[in-house]
């Protein structure tokens, strides 16, 4: 028979239940670890093509931005040592304590059963915190979320744009071209989606390790012939930087952080690759590369100052040149595919936890779970893209819409998991505070420096960010409210049974199948249907589909199976927030253990969700209410988000108001 979940909690019919153990010590979680451990070698290559490949992408601009009009030179830094110095110590710190410290040793210590990111996060607080609490930090998690759809659309158009860019450094009289390049290989690889990327991520690990030892070793051979950079590892560099510069220096900051972007995709990645994995490649590989990469660019700066318009190309000899700009759109373009693929992910996420509307989600691999596309969300990512490209126009000007959504969503990201520490993990509340201070002080003032953005293109993540928002926080409300009306044309079960008897209905064959929320009696368009039609099946299953705030649920534990009286059942399937439900599957699973049905003589019943604002809304604003029906009645119905056939389905309109 299957079994219950284990340590539900029945007490909230509305909420999503979360499972959360301790500590991974499920037999699941240890087979994972152990396949980890024998996968290991391939774990730590793969990693460095869907992990690391924004973050090690951004040595093509990141030291270009310090001293460019937009950053750097309008706060008056210069190419000078003394500069040059500060800031290549500003680099090498924000990557020791941002990604190497918060993020590989400290974040990635939080997990919902082996799953990363900031969901993951909303996941594991949500049971923790009281009502106010719970609100506040959902609110939190979705903002966090919803600023990663912005990053989703600048990455791209960055990443592709500054390596394009490089044909300037090599033929000039290419510069009229790089625009048109660069729109031609994002369609491209926005068209690719839809195929999968399953045999490319095969082959993303070895470039992305070509790509490493290719701007390491270039560096290491522009240190040796200036290795007076190597003393930037003094942070006094970055101090004297500071009084030297005093808010100009702030304002460079915003650019120094174009370093750290990325971060946040080495948490949600745990899932697919293990911690273990994740921190040898960073301390193993990228690290050393990266630091290679931009110290030899400063080594440069100190040879060559007038390098400081493409430093990162001027490491390449002049055979190596165009080379190089290839290697380097290739490595672009998977660092904009890893977002890409982050981007269905997270919408997956949220779209089983009802925290976004249903929409059309396609599985491209029958082997690998996280190998999915979303059409609506590739299209918007790629309009959005194009259109940065086309609005900016040079990665110069870009970079001023790049940062502040990604610091926005690390001061949540250090928010959230102080709570972790403190609720989950319970540290001493002293040692809590002090690494909390410690982190937000780093992360508010990279977030305050591309605060300063704000006109010359950082409000374009925060209004798609608003935007996504007020889509989801909109869409979690309506569902309360929704289940809240449904609650009260519940039918105790006694009534049910008992109008049922009173009507002397006819049963005839076959099997009923209908689709309802969670709720403790039958749903009250269950029997007007029965009253209407005048006959009731002989077999009826009452069936809630149900998503846990855990990325997978054991096979046994995917049925609930309960009967409520001769031929009357209640089933509730549990689905992970990693997982895509099949309704006739999980049923089919079932049937031969205790419903006993036949799965060809099956009708699914299902209400069609038909919200209209009430004259005066009880729940939402109205502007609000009319914006949930408009998703509700655009949004993936969810006989089709089931895989439920079609033709075995009959759709029953009853409106309702909010």
């Amino acid at each position: 028979m299957p079994r219950r979940p284990k340590n539900k909690d029945k007490s909230k019919d509305d909420e999503p239940v979360a499972n959360l153990p301790a500590e991974p010590t499920n037999e699941g979680a240890r087979a994972r670890d152990a396949q980890q451990r024998r996968r290991f070698p391939l774990l730590c290559l793969t990693s460095l093509g869907v992990v690391y490949g924004d973050i090690g992408t951004s040595p093509i601009y990141a030291v270009r931005q310090c001293f460019s009009r937009e950053h750097g030179g309008a706060a008056g830094i210069s190419p000078n040592p003394a500069d040059i110095l500060g800031i290549l110590s500003l680099i090498f710190w924000a990557l020791l304590v941002v990604v190497s410290i918060k993020y590989l040793l400290y974040v990635m210590g939080a997990d919902n059963r082996g799953e990363g990111g900031i969901l993951a996060l909303l996941a594991l607080l949500r049971r923790k915190a009281g009502k106010k609490g719970q609100a506040i930090v959902v609110a939190l998690g979705l903002f966090g979320a919803a600023l990663l759809y912005g990053d989703g659309m600048i990455t791209p158009a960055i990443s592709v744009l500054s390596a394009v860019e490089g044909l300037q450094v090599a033929a000039p009289a290419l510069a009229s071209y790089v625009l048109p390049i660069t729109v031609v290989i994002l369609i491209g690889l926005f068209l690719v989606q839809s195929r999968g990327t399953g045999g490319l991520g095969l082959v993303f690990g070895p470039i992305m390790l070509l790509w490493f030892a290719t701007i390491g070793v270039l560096g290491a051979l522009s240190i040796a012939q200036a290795p007076a950079i190597l003393v930037a590892v003094n942070p006094i560099h970055a101090v004297r930087f500071f009084a030297l510069h005093g808010g100009s220096a702030f304002v460079v900051l915003g650019a120094v952080f174009l370093v750290a972007t990325g971060a946040e995709a080495l948490y949600a990645d745990i899932g697919h690759f293990g911690r273990r994995s994740i921190r040898a490649s960073w301390f193993a590989v990228v690290l050393p590369a990266l630091l290679l990469s931009y110290f030899g660019q400063g080594a440069l700066l100190l040879r060559a100052p007038a390098a400081a318009a493409h430093p990162f190309f001027g490491l390449a000899p002049g055979w190596l040149l165009y080379p190089l700009v290839g290697l380097a759109t290739v490595a672009t373009i998977i660092a904009s595919q890893a977002v890409i693929s982050g981007a269905f992910s997270l919408t997956r996420q949220a779209v089983l936890l009802d925290n976004f509307p249903r929409v059309r989600i396609l599985q491209t691999s029958s082997e690998e779970i996280g190998q999915i596309y979303v059409p609506s969300i590739n299209w918007l990512l790629m309009i959005g893209t194009i259109g940065l490209v086309l609005g900016f126009r040079s990665s110069e000007k870009l970079a001023g819409a790049y940062g502040l959504a990604v610091t926005a969503t690390m001061v949540i990201t250090t928010i959230l998991i102080a709570l972790v520490a403190r609720r989950l993990w319970q540290w001493n509340p002293i040692a809590v505070a002090v690494s909390t201070l410690v982190f937000l002080l780093v992360d508010l003032a990279f977030f305050g420096s591309n605060l300063l953005k704000f006109i010359s293109g950082g409000w374009f993540p925060l209004l798609v960010a608003a935007l996504v928002y007020l889509v989801m926080s909109t869409w979690k409300k309506g569902r309360a409210d929704a289940r809240s009306v449904a609650r009260k044309a519940e039918i105790p079960l006694a009534d049910f049974l008992a109008a049922i008897k009173a009507a002397s209905l006819p049963r005839t064959a076959g099997t009923a199948i209908f689709l309802t929320g969670r709720i403790k009696g039958v749903p009250g368009w269950v029997l007007h249907f029965a009253q209407c039609t005048g006959a009731l099946n002989k077999n009826v299953i009452l069936l809630t589909v149900e998503t846990q705030e855990i990325p997978c649920v054991p096979q046994e534990e995917r049925a609930e199976i309960s009967q409520l009286a001769p031929g009357l059942h209640r089933v509730i399937l549990n689905y992970g927030f990693m997982e895509s439900a099949d309704v006739p599957s999980a049923l089919r699973d079932s049937a031969a253990s205790e419903l006993q049905f036949d799965p060809t003589a099956v009708t699914y019943f299902t209400e069609r969700e038909n919200f209209t604002p009430a004259e005066r809304p009880r729940k939402m604003w109205a502007w609000r209410a009319r914006l949930f029906a408009f998703l509700t009645r655009n949004a993936t119905q969810p006989v089709s988000f089931f895989k439920i056939p079609a033709a075995e389905v009959i759709e029953l309109g009853l409106p309702a108001k909010l």
